[in-house]
């Protein structure tokens, strides 16, 4: 049986997870604690101790015991889409996040729905249809520690996609190397992204799914992937709480005077 302060350390933690507890919200002073039944004072304090140890609280004198802010995920550029990761092996973008930011993960941390639906004007823009044709969209809700990070999107041209994992409703990535393996397989290989990037309001709808605290924006990413004869196989719709996320690009600087790879 766990001490009763690891026990009331774990409570805490979730209700720090969970964001009842606030980045910058005090927590109860000990005395407060004790008097409500948790335990005596050494039995709060070793449970503060632990919380500050698991980097979670920052404990100051004049200050009390202050909820940290979580450490933003790295959220890498070009080299989450490594070739070997997917290709070659079995990561997935969102797990080659975590192993660059140095956290734990898990295929559980993904879940989604499968469904067909209208393509929006931007979506049949994106993927070289008329607006209201049938597109497969397939919704992804990526959490970490059980706290949502982003919801990402991906849409489809049914000739590309039907009979794959990728219209399977069933929960976490679509197999080895998720959904770039799954076009791989079928045929269409990414060779080049597009990705663009812009900062709005979260929707009341994204605050409640992302469990964002009032007034934090979200970062609205658009993936467009393409194959190397420029067929576009994947149109997907990013929103991301913005404070989660560390965005890093690494890229060769273009040289406009000198030929391209393949040109003469």
């Amino acid at each position: 049986m766990a001490p009763k302060w690891r026990n009331l350390a774990d409570r805490l933690a979730e209700r720090i997870r969970s964001g009842e507890y606030e980045p910058g919200r005090q927590l109860p002073h000990i005395r407060d604690l004790v008097a409500a039944g948790e335990g005596s004072k050494s039995t709060v304090h070793a449970a503060y101790k632990a919380l500050e140890a698991e980097g979670l609280v920052t404990s100051s004198r004049g200050h009390g015991t202050v909820v940290r802010p979580p450490a933003a995920l790295q959220r890498l550029g070009t080299d989450r889409y490594d070739k070997a990761k997917w290709r070659d092996g079995d990561e997935v973008a969102f797990i080659a996040d975590r192993v660059a930011s140095g956290r734990p993960h898990s295929r559980g941390d993904q879940t989604q729905t499968v469904s067909r639906v209208q393509a929006t004007d931007t979506i049949a823009a994106a993927l070289g249809l008329l607006p209201g044709s049938d597109v497969y969209a397939r919704a992804r809700l990526i959490k970490e520690s059980g706290r949502p990070t982003h919801i990402l999107t991906s849409h489809y041209r049914p000739e590309h996609v039907e009979g794959t994992r990728l219209v399977d409703p069933a929960p976490g990535p679509a197999g080895r190397g998720g959904g770039f393996r799954v076009l791989y397989d079928a045929g269409y290989e990414i060779d080049r992204m597009r990705e663009e990037l812009f900062a709005r309001s979260a929707t009341p709808e994204e605050a409640k799914v992302l469990q964002l605290p009032a007034g934090e924006a979200v970062v609205e990413l658009h993936r467009t992937a393409f194959t190397a004869d420029g067929t576009v196989v994947e149109f997907a719709i990013g929103v991301h709480a913005a404070s989660r996320f560390r965005w890093t690009y690494d890229f060769a600087v273009p040289d406009s005077t000198q030929p391209r790879s393949g040109q003469r």
